[in-house]
């Protein structure tokens, strides 16, 4: 695969150029000679002035549906193919019609195709998709339920932690156990993620060449690349908390040397700038798990792709991968809060704040039943989106820079830009 962009509109045939430099002889000299005396190059039969009009240009001899310069109407509606030396369809104007053999068209994509076929996918392959996310969502919600209750259930003094009169004994010792557990908590669920990506990626890449795929299929592409999924997985976050802590790391050492107010300052400003520069690594390797798993690379070169593909696209990748998570988180809200309500009506317990719903707090069987169903329905519904969208975005920057769509289309089987489809005779 090369480098450079490989999609472009159709361009000028190389004879357009051929007579730039010759002397056009006007219509009015059609009957006799030219100026200079020389012999007429047009044709005695002429149109009627004002019956006809340029290329692309609306004209009197445009009002009904012939194929003329401006039939652009008649061979773009009726889905004909474009024509060898007519233009596209016989207008000008008029872009060839991409081939869709699966659930986007095979040319650039905007951003509402970009979520409308991750969205599609779901509904063209459901049995899949939902079966590969309900299993996945049950077994993370049913050992995250065990945890809860069992190993994490009086760990975290949340109490501490709102208490303005705690020491700082108390508070470190309770910010320690809360991001013990909850690191815990996330270890599992990205455990989970990590398998619904891969398989949910292959199913995504199928569904582009309109091919089905099943649960075997998907599992066994997906397999050999688990291991290196995973890693590169838990290599990201990493990199994120390193690039924060590295920033933060200044203001600490001052702070612990002299406990001076410009410490504070230091230490929030490091904050600041480590965030930011974590989320533009992680943006730049947004697209890492879709080559590895489509282009069986390893963690480093997966990573190294991505940040090829994003250059001069992050904000574009950062728009459009937001989107995206608020969708999710939206539905995802919608979805929880209802039985997170019935829970806390049946069972009497209810999360008091916010830090109560990000730690593990005593909540019994019932409430943690209910809620786990909530969380497995709207992970069902908003896995499959999210790895959708990565594949999708993944797609769509290997079309922009490498001209993806025409080897698709070879794979679907279906005709290129601007290839007439095969006659029905051979």
């Amino acid at each position: 695969m090369n480098d450079t962009p490989g999609w472009a509109a159709p361009g000028s045939e190389p004879s357009d150029d051929r007579d730039r430099h010759r002397d056009v002889p006007t219509p009015e000299g059609a009957k006799g000679s030219d100026q200079d005396g020389t012999p007429s190059k047009w044709s005695k039969e002429q149109p009627p002035p004002g019956q006809w009009s340029a290329p692309g240009t609306a004209g009197p001899a445009s009002s009904g549906s012939g194929d003329g310069w401006d039939g652009r109407r008649t061979r773009a509606e009726s889905g004909q193919a474009p024509q060898p030396g007519g233009g596209w369809g016989g207008g000008w104007n008029t872009p060839p019609v991409a081939a869709k053999p699966g659930v986007i068209p095979l040319r650039p994509l905007g951003v509402g195709e970009i979520l409308d076929g991750a969205v599609s996918t779901l509904r063209a392959h459901w049995r899949t998709v939902l079966g590969i996310s309900l299993m996945i969502a049950v077994a993370t919600q049913v050992v995250l339920i065990l945890l809860q209750r069992f190993l994490l259930r009086d760990s975290v003094d949340v109490a501490a932690l709102e208490d303005p009169s705690a020491t700082t004994d108390e508070l470190l010792s309770a910010m320690g156990g809360a991001l013990a557990d909850s690191g815990l908590v996330l270890l599992v669920s990205l455990l989970g993620t990590i398998v619904a990506t891969a398989l949910l990626t292959m199913v995504t890449s199928r569904a582009v060449l309109g091919k089905p795929v099943s649960l075997s299929d998907a599992w066994r592409d997906a397999r050999p690349q688990l291991p290196r999924l995973a890693g590169l997985t838990l290599l990201l976050p990493v990199i994120a908390i390193a690039v924060v802590a590295a920033a933060m790391l200044p203001g600490v050492l001052l702070s612990l040397a002299t406990g001076s107010d410009g410490a504070a300052a230091l230490l929030a400003f490091g904050a600041l700038a480590g965030a930011v520069v974590a989320i533009w690594l992680t943006i730049r390797f947004s697209l890492a798990s879709a080559a590895l798993m489509l282009e069986k690379q390893g963690v480093v070169k997966a990573m190294t792709r991505s940040a090829k593909l994003v250059r001069g696209s992050w904000w574009r990748v950062f728009g459009i991968q937001l989107l995206a998570q608020l969708l999710v988180g939206i539905v995802s809200s919608i979805i929880l809060l209802p039985f997170s309500r019935v829970a806390a009506v049946i069972t009497g317990e209810s999360a008091a704040s916010a830090l109560d719903e990000m730690v593990v707090t005593n909540f019994g069987w019932t409430y943690l039943i209910i809620t786990g169903i909530g969380s497995v329905i709207g992970a069902m519904l908003t896995l499959p989106i999210v790895a959708g969208v990565t594949v999708l975005l993944y797609i769509d920057q290997r079309i922009r820079r490498e001209a993806l769509d025409l080897e698709l289309a070879r794979a679907a089987g279906a005709p290129a830009h601007g290839t007439p489809p095969p006659s029905p005779g051979g």
